[in-house]
């Protein structure tokens, strides 16, 4: 038995009965995934069949018998032909696609390294690696220089005060703002007290905590 290539990276659009009957292989890049598809081979015994079904299917008669026989022999060939169609494939297959000598995937030429006689995944491209690796330098270096960036910017936020988010009027979100941005609302600020800082009500006249007068 020959060794069977390209047996993973394929798919079978063959159809074996009707009209359309015929034989095409889709091949793929088992890096990228990029496809090549052959050309469409008649399987003509089958069509033939199928077009004489549907000669009988309006006049009846001899051709009905005349297809169903015909479609018989065309059934008991398939195997054959597409055997021999698959075969032609993986001859024309081969002009488009590489196996790696490590791993043994098939890859297309974009992803195949041919001094090497390996895929990129297993010989990487050492400029490609560099590029990346300078871009990922970058991105992590203005990430550490933009949390330094958003520290300084939270430092200046006062993180004690108390803040309505949910408008008492009309439910909507104020997103800590003093008036509601749906109905106009006053939000519940909470205020610090002017002596002794502690958070209270708006309107509390006295600090509940030092006693001292706020209004």
């Amino acid at each position: 038995m020959s060794e069977m290539q390209f047996a993973n990276n394929y798919r079978d659009l063959s159809n074996s009965t009707g009209v359309d009957a015929g034989f095409q292989f889709e091949f793929y890049c088992e890096r990228c995934s990029d496809r090549w598809r052959t050309h469409f081979k008649p399987y003509r015994s089958a069509q033939a069949s199928g077009w004489l079904q549907k000669g009988a299917s309006m006049f009846g008669g001899l051709l009905g018998n005349a297809g169903s026989v015909l479609g018989s022999m065309a059934e008991a060939g398939w195997h054959s032909s597409r055997d021999e169609a698959f075969t032609e494939a993986v001859a024309a297959g081969k002009a488009h696609f590489n196996r790696c000598g490590n791993c043994h995937d098939y890859v297309c030429s974009q992803c195949f390294d041919t001094a090497n006689g390996l895929c990129f995944n297993c010989a990487p491209n050492v400029q490609v690696k560099i590029t990346q690796a300078r871009a990922q330098g970058e991105v992590h270096a203005a990430s550490e220089k933009a949390t330094a960036e958003g520290q300084v910017r939270g430092g200046r936020h006062d993180v004690t005060a108390d803040m309505q988010l949910v408008c008492s009027q009309c439910r909507a979100e104020t997103h800590g703002a003093k008036f509601c941005p749906e109905c106009g609302h006053k939000t519940a600020q909470q205020v610090a007290c002017r002596a002794c800082s502690t958070m209270l009500q708006p309107g509390t006249k006295f600090c509940t905590d030092c006693g001292e007068r706020q209004a």
